[in-house]
């Protein structure tokens, strides 16, 4: 049976807004670093079966580009969920999915920078906008706070992790002729498991947190690892595929309303007028910044 991308689309931002709202969700029974690991291992049995066969086919294609695999599974895999579910210790998940929104102005920022790509006015103009919206949800919707700079960790750890993600989105955005997808992400996951494997270890043995067992704990660790993982990441690249991706990009606006009905809905968390506002402000600022 064959879905409309639109539809695929869809399905891909409402399983990631999701994921920020279990992230919160298990703050008190699993601990970041060690939810993030366990989420690769099962990502990664799930999805060998799928891309071992590429993989071998095209191994040649990612050893050629071994350098920015590696740095690929550092900030994608490694680095951008684990600190997202660090700052979900301190933030809520409607504030980590709004200020998620601003990928597609930090890589404008990042391209500009280390790539010397011409910024266009519009993209000037929605990035400003959108830099004041994320402003405006970390300061809380307060000038003192702003002024002060007495920003909530959480937030400051969730940007930190926008950031990587956005070297991620800009590495597979230069390296797409060159390296084949699912092998690429098959192995990112495998070096990204990798890496998280000692700081886990540090994690469960050197520090108060431990794993709380129960239904709850196993759903969530099976949702971020296959339908957050797998799921989302066969269908937004089927959409992708299939409508494009600067019409796909206008999709990833959905993740903060998904995840703000979600935590309002199953977790208790209010939503505030500031982040309405400042989340307004970065999608407003994304669509700008695409237009022609």
């Amino acid at each position: 049976m064959k879905f409309p991308p639109q539809l695929l689309l869809v399905l891909a931002t409402l399983l990631w807004g999701g994921n920020f709202v279990i992230g919160r969700a298990v703050t008190g029974d699993i601990p970041p670093v060690t939810l993030a690991f366990l989420r690769w291992c099962v990502a990664f049995i799930i999805f060998l079966p799928i891309a071992y066969s590429r993989t071998k086919q095209e191994w040649s294609m990612i050893k050629a580009n071994w350098p920015a695999v590696i740095v690929m599974a550092i900030t994608g895999v490694a680095c951008f969920n684990t600190l997202v579910y660090i700052g979900l210790h301190s933030t809520t998940s409607i504030n980590a999915s709004l200020m998620n929104s601003s990928t597609p102005i930090i890589i404008y920022i990042l391209s500009f920078i280390f790539l010397k790509e011409r910024l266009s006015k519009f993209q000037l103009f929605g990035t400003a906008l959108s830099l004041t919206g994320v402003a405006f949800i970390i300061s809380g919707g307060s000038l003192e706070s702003l002024l002060a700079f007495s920003f909530n960790k959480g937030d400051l750890i969730v940007l930190i992790a926008v950031v990587c993600w956005g070297v991620y989105s800009l590495l597979v955005k230069q390296y797409a002729g060159r390296l084949p997808g699912y092998s690429t992400f098959l192995v990112t996951i495998a070096l990204g498991a990798l890496m998280l494997l000692p700081f886990t270890i540090y994690e469960l043995t050197t520090t108060s947190a431990e794993i709380v067992w129960s239904f709850s704990t196993i759903s969530a660790i099976l949702y971020v690892g296959i339908a957050a993982s797998i799921v989302a990441f066969l269908s937004w690249n089927t959409g992708v595929v299939a409508l494009g991706a600067n019409k796909a990009s206008i999709y990833l606006n959905f993740i903060p309303l998904f995840a703000a009905i979600f935590a309002v809905l199953f977790i208790g968390e209010d939503l505030r007028i500031a982040q309405v506002i400042g989340g307004l402000a970065v999608i407003c600022g994304v669509i700008l910044s695409n237009k022609k």
